[in-house]
């Protein structure tokens, strides 16, 4: 799927990915404490049971415009093959693949929740244990194929997210001796340690946001129309790394000279658009300058050859601020 490059759909995908998470999380925490008989006079037991369920159903949502903004994104592409069966993807298939999964166990729980008085109780309390996996995975997923698993902010969060269902795991299932101690010593591990584990070794750099330096391998394509004595040759191409680079070059030439150039290159994910003028051309490559919105300049050296089938052209393009 390859439906927009809109800037707009990438923030909501990263942000309803990172919200799905959270609300899971507390969602967990949540039921967790509902299990363990915790008890407020603030808050009765059917009033945080409604939470409870509501939450569920927000994390559904909040998941399903994960999925379909992903889908819609040109940034990284997914086929719905990709989407739909676990580690198929091309980006990071282990750790997308577990996000995948964890999907598809949270819609199974959602039928079996439907369902909940038509089935054996002790059934639907059994499958209801599986929201653990669903958590586990989805932690998983975010901490080692999140974009912006990096961030010092989104660190703190999953520190305090994986230590606050740790500690009340430990408080469910764990003896009256963990209760105290244990729980504390774990929590404050958790929350101090991981974010210092994703700052450090598990540190992952965010993906180049209008890259000024490119060195990289270019597909595309040129056309020619036009007589003799004046044609318009267009090449149109793509780059990957470190971001997605699609160019384009209008020419207008003479056997004399070049009358007229347009150049334009379009950073993906954020849709800005460098736009300026061809500056040489050679046979088979082109040398041209253009300003971003900014007024950030880049110069640009692509060159091509025809590929193997004949139908279209490879070569490299260099990118210099």
């Amino acid at each position: 799927m390859h439906v927009t490059s809109s800037p707009v759909i990438w923030y909501a995908a990263r942000a309803s990915g990172v919200a799905a998470y959270v609300v899971l999380s507390l969602v967990v925490s949540v039921g967790l404490a509902l299990g363990g008989k915790a008890q407020s006079r603030r808050w009765p037991r059917f009033s945080v049971e409604d939470i409870h369920r509501f939450g569920g159903l927000l994390v559904g949502s909040l998941i399903g415009v994960h999925v379909l903004t992903i889908a819609a994104d040109s940034f990284l592409p997914f086929s719905l093959t990709q989407l739909l069966v676990p580690f198929t993807s091309s980006y990071r298939p282990l750790w997308t693949g577990l996000g995948i999964a964890a999907a598809e166990l949270l819609v199974a729980l959602a039928i079996t929740n439907h369902y909940r008085k038509r089935l054996p109780y002790r059934f639907w309390r059994k499958a209801h244990y599986v929201n653990f996996a669903v958590w586990a995975l989805a932690s998983l997923h975010g901490l080692m194929s999140g974009t912006d698993r990096g961030a010092a902010w989104l660190a703190i969060l999953y520190g305090v997210s994986v230590a606050s269902v740790l500690m009340l795991l430990l408080w469910r299932f764990g003896g009256q001796g963990v209760r105290s101690r244990v729980v504390a010593i774990v929590g404050a591990l958790t929350v101090v340690g991981l974010p210092l584990l994703i700052l450090g070794p598990l540190r992952h750099s965010p993906p180049a946001w209008n890259a000024a330096h490119v060195d990289e391998n270019l597909t595309g394509s040129v056309v020619r129309n036009g007589t003799e004595t004046r044609q318009i040759v267009s090449f149109v191409g793509q780059a990957g790394r470190p971001q997605k680079l699609l160019v384009r070059a209008d020419l207008l030439v003479s056997p004399q000279r070049l009358e007229s150039t347009s150049l334009q290159l379009e950073y993906l994910p954020s849709g800005d658009v460098c736009r300026g003028r061809v500056t040489s051309v050679g046979g088979t490559s082109f040398q041209g300058t253009c300003r971003l919105p900014n007024g950030a300049k880049r110069t640009i050296e692509a060159s091509w050859q025809t590929n193997e089938e004949g139908t279209g052209v490879v070569g490299e393009i260099r990118l210099r601020a």
